[in-house]
């Protein structure tokens, strides 16, 4: 099942952001197989959708296959600093991370947030992660545990970040 909540909760999903989330609800009977699938695998079922859509899409972890989204630039306008980015809608300004058991585990979701941040025309984040992962013997709530504290980051106004809004995806 696809559950999504868009940040900040005052304000609804755009339809550029609806067309992600139509993108995952394509694959959906596919995620529902019961299989284990890595990060990667998934963004594969959803490369032929986003790329419809207008997105560049990693195809591999080969340096020409990944995709940069530049943060930093230095003399002559070149680029001295980029992060990789699962997909990218550069007329959009939306990236976007799909992420596996490490979302949580390794609070992979916060390192998104902030690269996301630091990223040149930027504008939109979406996160993708498991709604329940089962690995080390122990069975995590990915979906609900980022969706709290994205909840509390937007609620306790205590950290404004630069990006118009966050949409966390759970499949």
């Amino acid at each position: 099942m696809i559950n999504f909540q868009f940040f900040p909760r005052s304000h609804g999903v755009t339809p550029e952001i609806q067309v992600v989330i139509d993108c995952f609800k394509k694959i959906e009977a596919t995620l529902a197989d019961g299989q284990h699938r890595v990060s990667n695998d998934v963004l594969a079922l959803l490369r032929p959708h986003l790329e419809a859509c207008g997105y560049d899409v990693e195809k591999g972890k080969g340096r020409d296959e990944k995709i940069d989204v530049p943060v930093l630039f230095g003399e002559n306008n070149a680029i001295d600093k980029s992060f990789y980015a699962d997909a990218v809608n550069r007329e959009h300004r939306i990236v976007i991370e799909v992420e596996a058991g490490r979302a949580v585990r390794n609070n992979q979701f916060l390192k998104d947030i902030f690269q996301a941040c630091m990223m040149f025309d930027i504008e939109y984040l979406v996160i993708a992660v498991l709604n329940e992962y089962t690995g080390g013997g122990a069975i995590t709530h990915d979906y609900n545990e980022v969706k709290t504290f994205l909840e509390t980051l937007y609620v306790s106004n205590r950290l404004r970040l630069p990006l118009k809004g966050i949409l966390l995806i759970g499949y």
